[in-house]
């Protein structure tokens, strides 16, 4: 029987703190993919001398958490990481540490300490935006409503194992279309529960097309606006830190 191999060298120091980072991605960095923003992570991070946890084992690598991000394309105020440290670190200096050493659009805004209560579990809906320009409003409207008459709807993408046929209409919680202040475009505002596949907003565009022969002039401008707990009663989706910041894990 071959003999097991044993990693070399000390077990790492244990993480005594974990914590949770919310980021943006603005303006051309919307077109960065998890990738890329997992190497800039590590390099700001190794910037800022954190005293990163790492695992054990042959191939050891820092204890960092990537939660649902955002698709390739779309820009995002509610991006989501964890990370565990070795030692306690303040939140708000690592927020100021990381913000400076990460590119301009990928923006740090909150970190807090993580509380008991899995951050995934939380993340149940994102509120999206998508922007249309030259679209006429009514066109917008006219779509969104043949789509919430529906019961369900079907879209096809091509994933990594071939093509999936699943259901968008059940992950619509609301869907609403409005003019901009300026009148120069149309905004469709909508929350969409997380589902398995994930119905991302290509996939409501698709859905629109299908059944109202929705035909943007223009591939719209979509942000992800927040991301968390879904608030039935209201359709809205509320700060998934916020139980950190309350001291609970609920």
């Amino acid at each position: 029987m071959a003999r097991q191999r044993v990693p070399e060298g000390p077990t790492p120091p244990p993480a005594v703190q974990k914590l949770r980072i919310r980021y943006a991605k603005r303006g051309r960095l919307r077109f960065s993919s998890t990738r890329d923003f997992q190497r800039a992570l590590e390099r700001a991070l190794r910037r800022a001398a954190v005293p990163m946890a790492f695992s054990a084992g042959f191939h050891p690598h820092p204890k960092i958490s990537y939660a649902n991000a955002a698709p390739t394309g779309t820009a995002s105020e509610a991006e989501y990481v964890e990370v565990s440290v070795t030692e306690r670190v303040d939140p708000e200096r690592l927020r100021a540490a990381l913000d400076e050493a990460l590119p301009d659009g990928l923006d740090v805004l909150e970190v807090v300490e993580a509380r008991p209560g899995a951050l995934a579990d939380r993340l149940q809906a994102s509120d999206w935006v998508m922007t249309f320009r030259g679209m006429p409003v009514a066109d917008l409207e006219r779509a969104a409503t043949a789509l919430l008459e529906q019961e369900r709807v079907e879209v096809t993408r091509m994933m990594k194992s071939g093509p999936r046929t699943f259901d968008v209409r059940e992950a619509v919680v609301s869907l609403t279309a409005s003019p901009a202040e300026d009148d120069t475009c149309a905004i469709l505002r909508m929350v969409v529960r997380h589902t398995t596949p994930a119905v991302r907003p290509d996939d409501v565009l698709s859905a629109l097309r299908a059944v109202a022969a929705l035909a943007p002039p223009t591939p719209p401008l979509v942000t992800r606006l927040a991301q968390g707990p879904l608030q039935t009663a209201t359709a809205t989706v509320a700060d998934p830190l916020a139980a950190d910041q309350a001291g609970d894990g609920t």
